[in-house]
């Protein structure tokens, strides 16, 4: 008969004098820790009732400037449609898009945050606030959270955001969602991935790849064309 220590459930027991032992055993468990997140991702919400929208934008633009009044303006029309405006829940032009639906009466005003080395506060206007560790736990809570995507002008966190939804779709893991880009800066990103991506010398995408974002230089026409996707959405209701 074997004399290794087993445990309860006849496990071999490992002293934690046995580095090398621990150490494969801390590998495993992290490695089936992945696992149980692979199957939770795999969950999505059941169909909700209230269509949800996520702005993602800069944090840095100041109340009052002409972007924040637009992205505040765009956030009330989206409300007056029975939307509810996900965001980042911090300053600037997140603040812009939770004041824009607070102003509207908006049932539901969300702020899904990251903790940073320089701390923000949860704007004043959003009504629910989820907090995050890690960027990765919540840029998929904003693909399971949101019916809609629009990005508003943005340095590279804004770019992270739109480029993680871009591929989302590209690949299929979300599908008949709209991605609307806002603002100048975006046209110019997406015509470089035009003419570097479709390279013929070496095409690295696919054309219809780059017809996923839509790109509109005002806030007018951002809103003209989301009404037409949320349109399409109450019919299918």
């Amino acid at each position: 008969m074997s004399n290794v220590p087993r445990g309860p459930d006849h496990t071999r027991v490992v002293s934690l004098a046995d580095e090398e032992a621990v150490k494969q055993i801390l590998a495993t468990t992290v490695l089936d820790l992945w696992k149980v997140v692979n199957n939770l991702t795999r969950l999505r919400p059941s169909k909700r009732d209230r269509y949800r929208v996520a702005i993602f934008g800069s944090a840095r633009a100041q109340p009052g400037t002409f972007v924040y009044d637009e992205v505040k303006r765009v956030a009330e029309a989206f409300a007056s449609m029975g939307c509810d405006i996900v965001t980042g829940g911090g300053p600037g032009l997140m603040q812009a898009a939770n004041e824009g639906a607070k102003a509207h009466g908006a049932t539901d005003s969300i702020g899904i945050r990251v903790e940073l080395p320089f701390e923000q506060e949860v704007n004043p206007f959003v009504e629910q606030a989820f907090e995050h560790q890690t960027f990765f736990t919540r840029l998929h809570h904003f693909a399971i959270a949101s019916d809609a995507f629009v990005v508003v002008p943005g340095g590279i966190g804004t770019v992270l955001e739109m480029l993680m939804v871009w591929q989302l779709l590209q690949v299929r893991h979300m599908d008949d969602v709209p991605l609307i880009l806002v603002g100048k800066m975006w046209r110019g990103l997406v015509d470089w991935a035009r003419a570097s991506m479709l390279n013929p010398v070496l095409a690295v995408a696919s054309p219809k790849d780059l017809d996923i974002p839509q790109c509109f230089d005002t806030a007018d026409e951002a809103v003209v064309a989301f009404r037409s996707h949320h349109e399409k959405w109450k019919a299918a209701q």
